[in-house]
């Protein structure tokens, strides 16, 4: 099925060769670039001696990076399979919004949470000015390892409830209605149907949390509180930006690429991470008694965590603080600058991920191409972003190019890699369906592969496509780890406008930034894929 005969001579030749190519050659220009951002580093890594800075402890950078991974992951799936079991038995008005809001989840920007935090659990925070009166105040309890750690469970804790209720709800209605005419109790229900659907993803989902966590740069810069929390990809910012020795950030960043690929290569054996749902049955089947209460009670618990940090950012940001940040020039550079590199990136990881995942839908039986294909997915995840950053930052300076010139494109490539493996998960498994689905007729009508994307692709993609578009422009737009290393007075985006904040001690202007990009993030995320349905309907009229 695979072949077709040519109208020339006669002569086989695959279907669909120029798809076949542009994913070829997709696949060959990012391992180009990653390949000379490489050589970047190993060419100054000779080059650049270390200048002597203060000496780094590189074994505690290595153990606190895996502690604060480690414990993330796990406690992240504690409340991730806690939330996922009770929102599964339950039913509520709002139930459908509070699966929304923990989709986003994997797309808010750091910055956010951290503001979020801080005006709950921080000195003047909301749990501190309940408190004051009765006389038990505990200060800030918010920095430091804990407040890592809080972060990450907040981010990753309701990434993994959306995967685990995905799962839940994807159980065959056939077993559900055997069990309960068994008369299976909540506790032998979860062990002998519950269990074993949730340990089929539990692999998966952990091996993705402890790389978000282990390569994390925002949260711990932020949140670290002091050397005793640091992490390598912090003290590969702080090599650069505060010391300017690079020898020695190239030697941590070498350490840390060694440790991506220690986690990557057994990691790639678990299956991945699917952004998108399966297919839910509508069977409900409920527990009843103490079970239904005690079910009750984490989900307030839980959810009441998650959504406090978030509201908190609106209440304090989108008040009286917001004004004066209008009124700034600078906020309003940054803010066109988020905008028009958020969408040069989106779509160029949306056209990747689109020219990836057709390519691999052509090479069902070749096991090889298909894995070629897909190793420019995890190119972000052997060389995570402030990596990426210091790369671009060195073949910038050894190519004798302004980092002020090649900022803003180095930006828009290394937020494109960044989405990359989100958009091609969200696009590769429905191109594939398509091909699959569709072949035979497209070949019968004789369409083109222009015609064959017009006619049938995009329609029945569009709303995945802006589900993946507005991820990527989320990425970019919370990204801290790229611009940490080109940021400057005169080139900013809005998370190093509000860091720049933070480090001047300007809490409320922090705070209002954070507000705003809450608030465009939730708002990318919830219209662009309607926008793009509508545009779609309006098409095919």
């Amino acid at each position: 099925m695979n072949k077709r005969t040519d109208d020339i001579g006669g002569s086989p030749r695959p279907w669909r060769q120029g798809r076949r190519m542009a994913g070829r050659v997709i696949a060959l220009c990012v391992a180009l670039l990653i390949a000379a951002l490489l050589l970047a580093l190993a060419v100054a890594g000779q080059r650049f001696a270390s200048t002597g800075s203060a000496a780094t402890d590189i074994a505690h950078l290595v153990r606190m990076s895996v502690i604060q991974a480690g414990l993330s992951t796990l406690l992240s799936l504690l409340a991730g399979a806690l939330t996922a079991w009770s929102l599964d038995r339950l039913r509520f008005a709002g139930r459908g919004f509070v699966v929304g809001l923990l989709s986003t989840a994997l797309v808010l920007p750091s910055l956010v949470i951290i503001s979020g935090l801080i005006a709950v659990w921080g000195r003047n925070g909301w749990i501190n000015v309940l408190l004051n009166p009765l006389g038990l105040s505990s200060g800030s309890v918010i920095f430091g390892l804990e407040g890592i750690l809080a972060a990450h469970v907040l981010l990753n804790g309701a990434l993994a409830a959306r995967v685990f209720l995905d799962r839940l709800e994807a159980t065959p209605p056939e077993k559900l209605k055997l069990g309960r005419s068994l008369g299976l109790s909540p506790l032998r229900r979860f062990a002998i149907i519950d269990l074993p659907a949730l340990a089929g993803s539990a692999p998966g989902v952990s091996a993705t949390i402890f790389l978000l966590c282990f390569t994390s740069f925002p949260i711990v810069l932020v949140l670290g509180g002091g050397p005793a929390n640091q992490t390598l990809e912090v003290a590969i910012y702080e090599s650069v930006r505060l010391d300017f020795d690079l020898g020695k950030a190239v030697g941590l960043a070498l350490v840390q690429l060694a440790a991506c690929a220690a986690i990557i290569i057994p990691a790639s054996r678990f299956a991945p991470v699917s952004t998108l749902f399966g297919r839910r049955s509508l069977m409900h089947w409920p527990d009843g008694g103490v079970v239904a209460v005690v079910q009750t009670v984490i989900l307030t618990i839980l959810l009441a965590m998650f959504i406090m940090p978030l509201l908190a950012v609106l209440i304090r940001g989108a008040g009286p603080a917001l004004i004066p940040v209008l009124q700034q020039p600078a906020f309003w550079a940054a803010f066109r600058t988020s905008l028009v590199l958020g969408t040069l990136s989106a779509g160029l990881a949306v056209s990747l991920a689109i020219g990836l995942g057709m390519s691999r839908a052509l090479e069902a039986p070749n096991a090889a191409a298909r894995t070629l294909l897909g190793l420019p997915v995890f190119a972000y995840l052997a060389v995570p972003a402030v990596v990426l950053a210091l790369g671009f930052f060195l073949l910038a300076r050894l190519l004798g190019i302004s980092t002020g010139l090649a900022a803003p494109v180095v930006l828009v490539l290394a937020n494109a890699l960044i989405a990359l493996p989100f958009a091609f998960a969200i696009l590769s498994p429905p191109l594939e369906a398509l091909a699959k689905q569709h072949e035979k007729l497209i070949r019968s009508l004789g369409l083109s592969g222009a015609g064959q994307w017009l006619r049938i692709e995009w329609p029945l993609l569009g709303r995945a496509t802006g589900y993946a578009l507005a991820v990527s422009f989320v990425f970019s737009l919370g990204d801290l780890g790229v611009i940490s290393l080109f940021g400057t007075a005169d080139f900013s985006t809005l998370p190093w406008y509000m860091y720049r904040a933070f480090g001047a001690y300007r809490t409320q202007d922090a705070e209002a930034i954070a507000a705003l990009l809450l608030a465009l993030s939730l708002a990318a995320f919830l219209l662009i894929p309607k926008m793009l349905e509508v545009l779609i309907h309006a098409r095919n009229r």
